[in-house]
């Protein structure tokens, strides 16, 4: 076997890591996929190596308290206005908040996995109004506070292959990759 440190699958480097990328995004959003066995040993590697990132990284922030700016509103749920020199202004109110700050080290770690990742939008569940209903997932945030947590006690070995046969078309043996 050549050294090349990973596998080309039968594709220009750009092709093969939009669907490297594409695959570990999913396995990760979904907890899932089927392919093929080439493939699956690719996405592992890359996988593992992000989950490992957010478990170490887990718990490396700290609270801190800040007030933010948030509009009025009124019974009907629309912003609170004001005439003010002639002009209709938003009412704000200023609410003290509690966020998570991340410390160096895990925003670095949260700027590699946006920087593999690819971004995941969420649609509704009942199919209307797509486009003004959903949302977009933070996909580091799902690897810190649920991936993460569900590992923690482990040292590798978050994902499993189940063959499940060959491909119809060509053959080509295929497997279920999931995370344990």
């Amino acid at each position: 076997m050549t050294g090349a440190g990973y596998r080309k699958l039968g594709k220009n480097s750009a092709q093969r890591k939009a669907l490297l990328r594409n695959q570990v995004t999913n396995l990760l959003y979904y907890g899932k996929i089927t392919t093929t066995e080439t493939r699956a040993k690719e996405v592992k590697r890359i996988a593992e190596k992000l989950i490992t990132l957010a478990i170490k990284e887990k718990d490396n922030y700290e609270e801190v308290e800040v007030t933010a700016k948030v509009p009025r509103k009124t019974s009907q749920g629309k912003r609170e206005k004001t005439v003010v020199n002639g002009k209709k202004v938003t009412v704000y109110d200023e609410v003290k908040k509690t966020i998570r700050k991340d410390k160096p080290s895990r925003l670095n770690a949260r700027r590699r996995m946006l920087a593999y990742l690819y971004p995941v939008t969420e649609a509704p569940k009942d199919g209307r109004k797509k486009r003004s209903m959903s949302k977009k997932v933070d996909m580091p945030a799902k690897l810190f506070d649920e991936v993460a947590v569900k590992y923690a006690g482990r040292n590798g070995g978050y994902t499993r292959m189940i063959k499940i046969g060959m491909r119809k078309g060509d053959a080509a043996p295929m497997v279920i990759l999931e995370l344990v």
